[in-house]
């Protein structure tokens, strides 16, 4: 089955590699365009699932693209999202008057920007299972290091049985070895959610908090690819 494709449209080069780092674990073919001219051809000869425009570019804005899309018969039910700037109202009624199906404001929120997507794909950012796997990790936050022992892993991110907790949503840089590599895996996480000892949510697993991988080196995520993948039980 194909991959669903999603259209990412800024004049910044810096806010689109964001944006691709936002689906980098997502099963879908991401495209990308520099302005609403290349946008609305873009959608015309690739017919994306999904498009995220921003509003103010050179050559052709994104609100003007947008209403060009909508306008087409062939190409109206293409889903619009504009990104626009927070705190300019004016901004947000140029998107909602292009006829757009939603907007995000920057700076981009990345939960938001996912959800907003699984609206239109619902496999954006699917959470990959996990399995049990246990191995030495050490994370950073700051002048802090924490020790620990993973509990599972997934191609998407791992969790951590330790005593001491972080909070939600921290930032930490994670080192961790898996079998039959000599060297360790870097990346930058999120602790997504908490294992707490007063509120244990799933009680299966020991005290400790789960790690979503923000980013990682390609080299690293396909080492972590193919050590999940031989994990995965045999049909």
């Amino acid at each position: 089955m194909p991959k669903p494709k999603i259209l990412l449209v800024d004049d910044v080069g810096l806010m689109l590699e964001l944006e691709k780092s936002f689906l980098r674990f997502s099963p879908v073919r991401v495209f990308t365009a520099r302005n609403g001219e290349e946008a609305l051809e873009m959608v015309r000869k690739e017919r994306p699932d999904l498009v995220y425009m921003d509003l103010n570019m050179p050559r052709m804005n994104g609100n003007v693209c947008c209403a060009a899309i909508k306008a087409d018969q062939e190409l109206k039910h293409t889903p619009v999202v504009m990104v626009t700037t927070a705190g300019r109202p004016e901004d947000q009624e140029l998107c909602r008057s292009s006829g757009c199906d939603g907007y995000i404001t920057k700076p981009i929120d990345r939960r938001l920007f996912l959800d907003v997507g699984r609206k239109y794909i619902p496999d954006i950012d699917r959470r990959e299972p996990r399995y049990v796997f246990s191995a030495p990790v050490t994370c950073t936050q700051g002048e802090d290091h924490v020790a620990g022992t993973t509990a599972d892993i997934s191609i998407g991110g791992l969790y951590m049985a330790v005593d001491k907790t972080l909070e939600r949503d921290a930032g930490i840089e994670l080192s961790f070895t898996l079998p039959g590599t000599s060297q360790p895996i870097k990346a930058t996480g999120r602790v997504a959610w908490l294992n707490a000892p007063e509120a244990r949510l799933k009680p299966r697993l020991p005290v400790g908090f789960g790690i979503e991988f923000v980013e990682i080196a390609n080299e690293d995520l396909e080492v972590v690819r193919a050590f999940v993948e031989s994990l995965r039980p045999s049909r």
